[in-house]
């Protein structure tokens, strides 16, 4: 059985969130920031396919939410 993605969690509170929000991002900043967060924290030797679209560099990250 393969293991269980680390943030798999927060990639379903995301959805969860969004469409209880009618999708609407703003409304769920703090459920993406715990997905960043998770995927900040997996080590090199870690992989999160949920972690695809988030970038691993805090600044990037700091930047992406500026921009929006």
């Amino acid at each position: 059985m393969p293991a269980k993605d680390p943030c798999q969690k927060q990639a379903c509170a995301i959805q969860t969130c969004l469409q209880a929000n009618k999708y609407v991002e703003s409304m769920c900043e703090d459920v993406l920031r715990e997905m960043r967060r998770c995927c900040q924290s997996l080590s090199a030797d870690r992989v999160s396919v949920c972690c695809s679209g988030f970038s691993r560099d805090q600044n990037t990250t700091k930047n992406q939410t500026t921009t929006l």
